[in-house]
């Protein structure tokens, strides 16, 4: 308890960056409601990525007995998410038959560990989905920081998929491609938000922005492009390429990155 503690609190300050054993992998804080007390318990929790939601096992070190949280959250369902930029509402869904056998292979061919973590025990580790219901703004003082607070979980997240590329085999796993996928899917609605609704409101307000919101607005045009290269190179299962396309994707992202913090933020924040 005293780990795990130690764990959320630099979770927390740090937006959802931590180092030890969790250094650079998928993390949340799962906050479930106790079974039998009522009591709101946080745990620390890795997951995958799975599109529209997210994926946890209740592996418990391979324990013979399920985790605390996972009894909880059969008994109640409703679970507190935190990712370092929203906490949001979830439905918690345990997986069976073929949806879970799919979701734990993948979990496997990701990290061997999950199987080593099943084979000392003779439960079966379950495969729990988490889907949002209900959610809010960023965990943000104010909106520049919001900004840049999912700005900084795009870039840990692209990171973490370009560690993923390098050590993967010449066949693409099919988590892998559920990883790339999800960013992509993320990065495409992250630019449609903005310039549906963050570029208008600022264009409005300081017109002198112009000349910078319309070169953003190109530059979203430029990274769609290369998303979509890159969902053709997953079609084909290209891992050569796909590193490539990764590469690309992060070195033209981080520059247009730092360039909308740079120009939007001191107008966010007034």
């Amino acid at each position: 308890m005293d780990f795990n503690q130690q764990v959320i609190d630099e979770f927390r300050a740090n937006a959802g960056r931590v180092g030890g054993p969790f250094e650079g992998g998928r993390l949340i804080l799962l906050t479930t409601t106790g079974a039998r007390t009522g009591a709101r318990r946080t745990n620390p929790v890795g997951y995958l990525p799975d599109g529209d939601r997210i994926v946890v096992i209740a592996s418990a070190g391979g324990s013979p007995r399920h985790p605390d949280w996972f009894h909880n959250l059969v008994a109640n369902p409703v679970v507190q998410v935190e990712d370092g930029v929203f906490t949001y509402d979830a439905k918690a869904t345990v997986l069976a038959g073929p949806e879970r056998d799919e979701l734990w292979a993948r979990a496997v061919e990701t990290d061997p560990g999950w199987a080593d973590y099943q084979a000392k025990t003779s439960r079966q580790l379950p495969v729990v989905a988490l889907t949002q219901v209900a959610g809010g703004p960023p965990n943000a003082s104010s909106w520049g920081a919001a900004l840049k607070l999912v700005h900084g979980a795009f870039r840990r997240e692209l990171a973490t998929i370009r560690r993923e590329v390098a050590a993967s085999k010449p066949t693409l796993g099919a988590q892998l491609k559920v990883n790339c996928l999800t960013a992509c899917q993320g990065l495409s609605f992250h630019h449609t938000s903005e310039d549906s609704g963050m570029f208008p409101m600022l264009r409005d307000r300081f017109p002198e922005l112009a000349p910078t919101l319309d070169r953003l607005a190109e530059e979203h045009g430029a990274i769609a492009a290369l998303l979509a290269r890159l969902r053709e190179t997953l079609d084909r299962g290209d891992v050569a390429t796909l590193r490539a396309d990764v590469d690309q994707l992060i070195g033209e992202l981080e520059a247009h990155l730092a360039y909308e913090e740079e120009q939007l933020i001191p107008f966010l924040d007034v």
